[in-house]
């Protein structure tokens, strides 16, 4: 049996000049569901679109980042199974990381009013899923454990 992912997420970080994680976290607006929720880069997966192009394309929309402003794009192996009462259904989450260049200017889409690179333990702080915090502990073991890159790699 096949599983489709029907959400693409992919948290964003990079690595200060001083070595410190930062990860980015990003606010909703008013505009939509979920108003003031800090989340990473999260987006509906279109139909016949590949998982992965799903997250990098959210990237580019809520975030503004495509290109050479991703040093690197990691699968993480997380995978979230969450009840949406709304739909009445389950969802699937594919969940992808992405390294920013330091230098790289967040771009918000109007889905958001707010954007923050963060210590862990201050995204920790924002964060109201248990699921994000499995996110954010895989970042900071990976970036503490360079020699696994190639691992992780997808692009």
């Amino acid at each position: 049996m096949t599983l489709r992912a029907d959400i693409a997420a992919c948290w964003l970080y990079r690595v200060a000049a001083s070595g410190e994680l930062e990860i980015l976290l990003i606010r909703r607006s008013n505009a939509g569901i979920w108003p003031g929720l800090w989340q990473c880069v999260t987006g509906k997966i279109e139909p016949g679109e590949r998982i992965l192009d799903a997250a990098l394309r959210e990237v580019a929309e809520e975030a503004g980042f495509s290109g050479d402003d991703l040093e690197t794009v990691l699968e993480t192996d997380i995978v979230h199974v969450f009840h949406e009462r709304r739909l009445d259904a389950l969802l699937v989450e594919a969940v992808f990381a992405a390294r920013v260049r330091p230098d790289a200017v967040v771009h918000l889409s109007e889905e958001h009013d707010d954007a923050r690179w963060l210590s862990p333990d201050a995204a920790r702080e924002l964060v109201v899923w248990p699921a994000y915090l499995r996110a954010i502990d895989f970042l900071e073991w990976f970036v503490a454990k360079p020699e696994l890159e190639s691992t992780f790699r997808l692009r």
